[in-house]
């Protein structure tokens, strides 16, 4: 295993999905940036993979102050109010950067962006590509990215943050071979994601699994509220190796209606207001205790129905999903899908500034694996903007950062090294590991949680920690880090559901009974770091 590979930026960014790459464009107007990607660069990630689309206010008749209020919200007041006031204010600027760059979203007959309503929004404002939207956002940021001097590198994990003293000052990689490289920077910022892999049914892509909350956590920055996963109401059901593959938000926004094996369109007793377009976490549960309650369908889901809807308007407005069940051979415009709650966002993350600063100098962060902006529930559509509007504002306080003299500590290389060489005389696969990990989130702390089996759940994660991996090939070295990253998140979400005792928004305690709602709640943030944890009292919006 060689480490001699030394490069050096101005500013180091790890991630390349639409925070990341935006974060380098904006990085790289004030120096040399580098991009490491542990995939390809725009190829992985989940927002190339976002279907719904992206809310901005662009209407008269909308404003930034309602966004704001449905954001708000829609998070169960967990949200921090500055973050939400940064992004719903920004949002409509960075959609048309967008535009100008050659992004192509549907348009109405009169030339203006066309807007779909979006669950918990009282305004149609998610922008959209077909189904396709994060498709075409990823495809104009990496044409974007081309014209700009940012090295990137590909197919390299980072297994762990560099720090001088107390500041972080770059990292190292690992690529498939199982040569290690390290990258020195003035600054860092982590946009690698989520991490709903850790969980045995996943929209993820195999990418999701938390690298950042790990690394941040390990480098000594403190993280909030990742007990708050948001498990989307509608993943597919089968066939097996497709459970969990999102089906869009953008399906109910187009119409279609849920029904339980009955054919009841069981949404009345849970959110008659909105109905389907409740917010997800109340659609996830209402899908889940339908099922759990025996009202499911034979594949353990229910029915999500566009039939009524005109053919031409699935075929012009969803063709992503006319086509992906094509492939199951379910065609929609003539029969139900059958879907169910999948693990989809995380919703906490690194504690931010609205500059991207985490708590540790050095260290900026944004997208999925930063904190604060979303609360305890995520309005769909709210994701794609928030990747613009902090992935720029972290990229430009990284850039304008001083320049520093940076060296890389030999003992903390070595150590890394160290710690590889465990891999190599193991005798457990990682993907044992990884599998069993994922049964007992599953299981243990999925959409209903109580202490007795999250108790049960990090006991399980102890234990597999404990566990020595086994690397039978170079390959093997970045599937074992990437296990323990994995294994260091869920600890990190299961710590987090152990301390908010109560039920808000995606977190529901089915052992606490409680007298307030999210908006008139003593909790404010979770939080965790090497050296505390706990949860903020009294703190309110």
């Amino acid at each position: 295993m060689r480490s001699d590979d030394v490069q050096t930026a101005h500013v180091l960014v790890i991630g390349s999905g639409g925070a990341g790459v935006r974060a380098a464009i904006e990085a790289s107007e004030y120096g040399e940036t580098l991009l490491v990607s542990k995939t390809l660069a725009g190829k992985g990630g989940c927002t190339t993979m976002a279907e719904g689309g992206y809310n901005a206010v662009l209407r008269e008749q909308d404003s930034c102050e309602i966004h704001f209020e449905d954001t708000m919200k829609g998070g169960a007041w967990l949200n921090d109010p500055a973050l939400v006031r940064i992004l719903v204010d920004e949002a409509p600027e960075r959609v048309r950067d967008l535009l100008r760059w050659g992004a192509v979203f549907d348009v109405t007959d009169s030339c203006e962006v066309a807007q779909r309503p979006f669950g918990g929004q009282r305004f149609p404002r998610t922008c959209y590509a077909g189904d396709r939207t994060g498709h075409e956002m990823m495809m104009t940021l990496i044409d974007r990215l081309h014209s700009t001097d940012v090295r990137v590198v590909n197919e390299v994990a980072v297994v762990s943050l560099l720090k001088d003293d107390d500041r972080v000052n770059g990292a190292v990689g690992i690529d498939r071979n199982g040569d290690l490289s390290v990258f020195l920077a003035d600054s860092t910022v982590l946009a690698t994601g989520g991490g709903t892999k850790i969980y045995d049914i996943s929209t993820n892509s195999s990418s999701g699994t938390g690298d950042g909350y790990a690394l941040g956590y390990q480098a000594g920055a403190e993280l909030v509220d990742m007990e708050q996963v948001q498990f989307h109401p509608t993943g597919a059901v089968f066939p097996y190796d497709a459970r969990g593959r999102l089906v869009t938000e953008a399906v109910r926004g187009e119409g279609g209606v849920l029904k339980n094996a009955a054919g009841e369109r069981f949404m009345e007793r849970y959110d008659p207001e909105r109905m389907e377009l409740s917010t997800r976490d109340v659609v996830a549960r209402a899908i889940a205790t339908e099922i759990l309650e025996g009202r499911g369908t034979r594949n353990g889901g229910v029915f999500l129905d566009v039939t009524h809807l005109p053919r031409t308007q699935i075929e012009t407005r969803l063709p992503v999903m006319l086509e992906q069940f094509l492939q199951f051979g379910v065609d929609i415009r003539e029969e139900a899908m059958e879907v169910a709650p999948t693990a989809h966002h995380i919703m906490g993350g690194l504690r931010i500034t609205a500059h991207g600063e985490t708590t540790v100098p050095g260290l900026y962060a944004c997208g999925e694996v930063a904190g604060g902006v979303h609360g305890a529930n995520r309005l769909g559509g709210n994701a794609l903007a928030d990747t613009q509007v902090f992935g720029k504002r972290a990229g430009e306080s990284a850039g304008k950062a001083g320049k520093r003299t940076n060296i890389a500590d030999p003992g903390q290389v070595e150590a890394i090294r160290k710690w590889f060489d465990t891999f190599a005389e193991g005798d457990v696969s990682p993907a044992t590991v990884v599998r069993s990990l994922q049964t007992a989130m599953w299981e243990g702390a999925g959409i209903f949680r109580n202490a007795a089996d999250l108790e049960k759940t990090l006991g399980i994660i102890d234990h597999l920690g404990t566990l020595r991996m086994k690397a039978a090939t170079p390959m093997n070295f970045v599937e074992c880090c990437i296990a323990r990253h994995m294994l260091v998140h869920a600890s990190l979400v299961v710590r987090g559901a152990l301390l908010r005792k109560e039920s808000r928004g995606a977190h529901v305690r089915r052992d606490i009974t409680q007298a307030w709602d999210g908006q008139t709640s003593p909790y404010g943030h979770t939080y965790q770091s090497l050296t505390r944890q706990g949860i903020e009292m009294g703190v309110k919006p």
